[in-house]
């Protein structure tokens, strides 16, 4: 028999209502339910009572199955499909006689509005209704770029939740993937990951109406209805005590009985799936059979679903697919559904469709461009993925990034003179594979097409350049390479094209793409015309994302004198943007991590045009107390020594092997910097004057190997003031402010990481704000490769972590940024601002003269200065020489001598 709990409120003791015994089973104290409109929170449950308190309005976090109530019945969804279709028929043809037909079945005129809106607005965005005669699948992106896929089914929730567990099923051995999935009275939602890529006409035959029960069987003993029923049947037949000596038996021990029962009567239940070959193993006992039952029967439908799989199976059930840009209004309600309607145990906080963008109702004219991707986004993404190559390099990239280009769109382009450069240094080559068929291939993928194409030839006969990743003789793994390398550059792409494009048969192609959308690679659709398209994943995301956001997610390409304001305001050189104290010098020097300047340069230039009233004994601090490390950086000079012109780059201590990167195996050192190098082998980190008794030296010889061997890179000090101190000490006494140490080089990989390169990417992009490849070209050759970085960059993209897009304008290849430095660079754009002057040294990272700035470069002597004017270099100072590199007035003359020689950075005071 059931057993009511009644409901007791602390401390009052008040009585508030009762719960029923099922209830009691799932609860556990600390949870929280929900009883009428008010939360409470279980603090006991007693023989008859449940004590609570007030949750003060918390939602409630009670295991979700207990949401579950009877289904609607297959009378009543019968005849919401009924509605739905007169009601399709009406808006198609007599739109104005719609409120009249529905004011009378006594709806109120609010009422009356309300389905209008809400259905209207329905029909505009998928064409159609849904209805019991005619399914829609439903697919769109959500703001993380995944996706998710509705299908919209009228036939109640007993039903909908067995199909959406047996596809979900279903999906999971296809794709190996554990998606999340929920099903309600009218639709079902599965939330897809990168993973998941194929057509939605495939869909429909992923269930066959002979093996759906078997499958769902499958799918329902991981359910938590099964857990439930089981210990509801096994209780009905006695096989568990509910009262013990006299005292009803705890819920919470009843539960585990009851799992330790099923471990005995059913052990594949509960046993690990790593142990489980194929599926498990259903004995014939009474009461599995009976709790299996019971799910089939009571919380779902399997004959409903075995039906409505058959006349789906026959064409009795027409399914229409639709590919949208935002969810439609009827996949609001699945998308925002409560626990009780979830298929899975992920918690509501973590559900992949909160990912999907809340708007407001959407209006008619809205929901009509729901299904159609909005062309200047399509073509904003092709030319952003499009390389725009200004010198040989940056074509040689893009012919390897892209597998080749066709000759016809290098002359479009104009690079014939780039790629007869190319051609001239062996890196390329002209591919004819037949008449009218010409490629330009770099040296590279030079073997890929030549095994695709064995009779035809290219000019000039360079060599083959064997690349790991690049070699194969699998025919379809080269075809399928090359089409992947293609599609990175391109938007949405017909076979035809491709074939055009390889020269290779369609029925290849088509194979290659197949296999890409199995790897979630590329996907299918209708994206810019009417017959199908294949499109890279990553560019149809950004493509559904400008199409959301036409305005909003869209910037205007900036000037370079405007992305030059923006960097003076972002790393803080313009006087109204430094920063002070020593918590600033910690940002600034995460900043500026890893970039390689000459010593003296940091410390006369770089950190005080930054930060107001810098110090020496600052950076002393900062390198003493463990934050921050200096690395030597650059290729070792013929005579291996320090001192102020020396490269050096400040990274921090946790990071070291991120930045070091890995050295000759034998470095040629003098006698003397072998017997240091020994010493502190031998002894571990030593101050100087240790080295000399220690090493039996003179302290000269110890100065001049400690000089060689921080000059071949080989040992390092806790202080920054020790370096200065070794620099002044010529052949005097030698200063120990700090001690010296052996880098640990065995922990430096020869290949650095993803996790390496992804934090390099990020240190790039607080540095810049915004990342491109002609950005990076001042950075030391310590920093990983631009293809490198780019990968990191795509994952960072795609998680949503930073936004990809053309922000800089005159620059070619993906650019990346930081959200909130696309906000900045926007307000920068917008307000423009007064014209302001700001010196720096050469040295300085902000010097982007001949790669960001148009024009000579300037040299990197840590001695000359450089005026900016508005972001852009009007003059510069190289001794007691000025040179103007703009026309300017005697006024404007008089104030740019007066800008470089009362150079604004302030005296350093010493610290020792």
């Amino acid at each position: 028999d059931q057993f009511d709990y009644d409901v007791i409120m602390e401390p009052e003791g008040q009585f508030v209502g009762t719960l029923n015994e099922d209830f009691a089973f799932e609860s556990l104290p600390g949870d929280i339910f929900q009883l009428g409109n008010t939360s409470y929170r279980i603090l006991r449950i007693e023989r008859s009572t449940v004590r609570v308190q007030d949750a003060k309005g918390q939602p409630p976090n009670i295991p979700f199955w207990f949401g579950e109530a009877p289904g609607r019945s297959d009378e009543l969804s019968y005849a919401v499909s009924r509605f739905r279709q007169e009601f399709a028929e009406r808006w198609e043809s007599e739109r104005e006689g719609i409120e009249n037909w529905l004011s009378e079945i006594s709806l109120e005129s609010s009422a009356i509005a309300q389905v209008v809106d809400y259905l209207g607005t329905a029909h505009t965005a998928l064409g159609l209704l849904p209805t019991q005669k005619t399914i829609v699948f439903e697919r769109f992106f959500d703001e993380s770029g995944d996706t998710h896929l509705v299908i919209h089914t009228p036939f109640g929730s007993r039903i909908n939740r067995a199909w959406g567990l047996a596809l979900r099923k279903r999906f999971c051995r296809r794709f190996n993937f554990e998606l999340q999935a929920a099903a309600l009275e009218d639709s079902i939602v599965m939330s897809l990951s990168a993973t998941h890529s194929f057509p939605l006409e495939e869909v429909k035959g992923y269930l066959k109406s002979a093996t759906v029960r078997d499958l769902l069987v499958q799918a329902l003993l991981d359910a938590p209805m099964f857990a439930t029923r089981w210990r509801w049947t096994a209780t009905t037949a006695l096989a568990l005590q509910r009262n013990r000596n006299g005292q009803r038996v705890p819920p919470q021990i009843q539960r585990m009985n009851a799992e330790d029962l099923v471990a005995v009567v059913f052990p594949d239940q509960l046993a690990c799936v790593e142990n489980i070959a194929g599926d498990r193993e259903v004995p014939n006992h009474p009461l599995v059979q009976q709790s299996i039952s019971d799910c089939l029967h009571e919380a779902m439908d399997i004959d409903g679903l075995e039906n409505l799989v058959k006349n789906i199976e026959t064409g009795d059930i027409n399914i229409v697919t639709r590919e949208l840009a935002l969810a439609s209004p009827l996949a609001q309600e699945i998308l925002t559904a409560r626990p009780y309607a979830f298929l899975d145990d992920a918690p509501a906080e973590e559900r992949r469709t909160s990912a999907v963008q809340a708007r407001g109702f959407l209006d008619a004219e809205t929901a009509s461009r729901l299904g159609k991707l909005d062309p200047d986004a399509i073509a904003q993404v092709r030319n952003e993925a499009w390389p725009q190559p200004r010198d040989i390099d940056e074509l040689h990239d893009a012919l390897v990034t892209l597998g080749a280009i066709t000759e016809e769109e290098g002359k479009r382009f104009n690079w014939e003179r780039l790629f007869s450069s190319l051609a001239d240094q062996n890196r390329a080559a002209c591919f004819h594979i037949h008449k009218g068929l010409h490629l330009w291939v770099a040296a590279e993928r030079l073997q890929q097409w030549c095994f695709l194409h064995d009779k035809a030839s290219y000019l000039p006969g360079i060599a083959k350049v064997s690349v790991p990743g690049f070699e194969s003789h699998d025919r379809n793994q080269v075809l399928t390479e090359l089409v992947r390398s293609r599609m990175e550059g391109m938007g949405p792409v017909t076979i035809t094209e491709l074939s055009a494009f390889t020269g290779c048969p369609m029925n290849e192609i088509e194979q290659a793409l197949l296999t890409l959308e199995a790897e979630g690679f590329v996907m299918r659709g209708s994206f810019s015309e009417d017959c199908e398209q294949w499109c890279e994943r990553r560019l149809l995301a950004r493509i559904n994302r400008y199409t959301v956001k036409r305005l909003r997610q869209e910037i205007e390409p900036v000037s370079t004198a405007d992305y030059m304001r923006f960097l003076t305001q972002w790393q803080g050189v313009s006087p109204a943007h430094q920063r002070e104290g020593e918590t600033a010098l910690d940002e600034v020097m995460q900043q500026l991590e890893g970039f390689a300047a000459p010593l003296n340069a940091w410390t006369n230039a770089i950190l005080p045009t930054r930060l107001a009233g810098f110090e020496l004994s600052m950076l002393d601090r900062a390198c003493l107390s463990g934050k921050f490390r200096w690395l030597r950086v650059g290729e070792r000079q013929s005579t291996a020594t320090v001192k102020n012109t020396t490269p050096i780059c400040f990274v921090r201590r946790s990071d070291v092997s991120i930045w070091q990167r890995p050295r000759r195996e034998h470095l040629e050192l003098s006698s003397r910097a072998h017997r240091v190098h020994q010493t502190l082998q031998q002894n571990g980190a030593l101050y100087a004057d240790e080295v000399v008794v220690l090493g039996k030296m003179e302290e000269v010889d110890v100065i001049q190997g400690l000089k060689e061997l921080v000059g071949c890179g080989l040992v390092g000090c806790d202080g920054f003031e020790s370096l200065r101190a070794l620099i002044k000490a010529e052949d005097t006494a030698f200063a120990n402010s700090g001690r010296w140490s052996l880098f640990r080089r065995s922990t430096v990989a020869a290949k650095r990481s993803d996790k390496d390169i992804e934090a390099v990417a990020w240190t790039l992009l607080r540095r810049y704000g915004v990342v491109f490849r002609k950005v990076l070209e001042r950075e030391s050759q310590n920093i990983p490769s631009w293809r490198e970085l780019l990968i990191a960059y795509r994952r960072l993209e795609a998680r949503g972590d930073i936004r990809g897009g053309r922000f800089v304008a005159g620059f070619s290849g993906e650019q990346y940024a930081l959200p909130e430095a696309v906000g900045s660079l926007r307000k920068t754009r917008r307000q423009g601002g007064p014209t302001e002057m700001v010196t720096i040294c050469a040295s300085d990272p902000m010097n982007l003269t001949g790669s960001i700035i148009p024009g000579e470069r300037i040299s990197l002597s840590a001695k000359d200065r450089i005026l900016l004017k508005d972001g852009i270099p009007i003059a510069t100072q190289s001794g007691k020489d000025v040179r103007f590199m703009q026309a300017l007035d005697d006024n404007e003359q008089w104030q740019a001598r007066n800008a470089l020689v009362q150079h604004p950075i302030p005296l350093v005071r010493q610290a020792h």
